[in-house]
């Protein structure tokens, strides 16, 4: 069911990115050429996923959260650009192909880093692009801005720095990766259950408590392949994080542990969506798919 609807959203949420990737002038081909690049070059656009699933479990129509889904994939895109460079993780692959900074230049990998960065919110305040009353962009952009800034996206990447040689204790390696990972997955599922215009109170605490549990399960996943996969299934460098010496869940918790710690956040994020009906079962699916995936 899961590669269906996955297709699907892709091909939705592909369309609409293709759009925004028109240089203006001349002089910015080069720019929006590597724009393009950094978020078109494949991608399992999980996060926009989220963003249409959540809003379809609150039965709304998916066309308003084209916006939003948008948004979440160009801050990914900017963070994975970001995260690449040689003054942080110093990778040469992505997705299978050389990064943005090894197919351009550094200069340019930052600056196409920044625009997507930028893009994302000019999408969501966009009316066109995000048809919601104004009260709820504005509540959108502020979730989103939180989510990625130095409250969380940024600041997780700043702890994550810090913490090459450390051993951090479990605490302190969950509140990197909530940080890190985490905060975008949420707003992911934040986005698109305002974009249902039908979300309540109610409905919004249960679907962040599922967006919390799945935020960290990705992680510890991503931490588990990083030791397990290889790097042509991944599409990125495996071993990375032990040659870096970077704290993850197997080196903490053991192998065997990590995966039963993610399975455990697996099964919190089905239990908190029984409240919700067979609209919620792409949330379900896509809940399994991240404990599940081999890249």
């Amino acid at each position: 069911m899961i590669t269906s609807y996955q297709k699907r959203c892709q091909s939705r949420v592909d369309a609409a990115l293709d759009e925004l990737f028109q240089a203006p002038r001349d002089e910015l081909e080069r720019l929006y050429q590597a724009m393009r690049y950094s978020v078109m070059n494949g991608g399992k656009r999980v996060r926009p996923l989220l963003v249409y699933a959540a809003c379809e479990a609150l039965q709304g129509d998916i066309e308003r959260a084209d916006g939003a889904a948008c948004a979440v994939e160009l801050i990914h895109a900017y963070s994975l650009v970001h995260d690449d460079l040689p003054a942080m993780d110093d990778d040469d692959l992505r997705r299978g192909q050389p990064t943005t900074h090894k197919a351009f230049d550094e200069a340019t990998a930052i600056l196409a880093g920044d625009g997507l960065q930028s893009l994302a919110f000019e999408v969501l305040a966009d009316r066109r692009r995000n048809p919601q009353d104004p009260e709820v962009r504005l509540q959108m952009l502020s979730a989103l801005g939180g989510a990625v800034g130095p409250a969380g996206m940024v600041g997780g990447q700043a702890i994550d720095l810090g913490s090459v040689g450390q051993k951090l204790d479990r605490e302190a390696l969950e509140t990197m990766h909530r940080h890190k990972t985490g905060a975008l997955i949420e707003a992911s599922v934040l986005l698109g259950a305002l974009a249902s215009g039908k979300a309540d109170d109610l409905s919004l605490k249960a679907l962040l408590q599922y967006a919390r549990a799945i935020g960290l399960a990705f992680q510890v996943q991503d931490d588990i392949l990083d030791v397990e996969s290889d790097t042509a299934t991944l599409g990125k460098t495996q071993g990375k994080d032990e040659a870096h010496d970077k704290p993850t869940y197997p080196a903490l918790l053991g192998l065997d542990a990590a995966k039963d710690y993610a399975l455990e956040l697996r099964d919190q994020a089905l239990h908190v969506l029984r409240a919700f009906g067979n609209s919620a079962e792409p949330l379900r699916e896509l809940a399994r798919y991240i404990v599940e995936r081999r890249s």
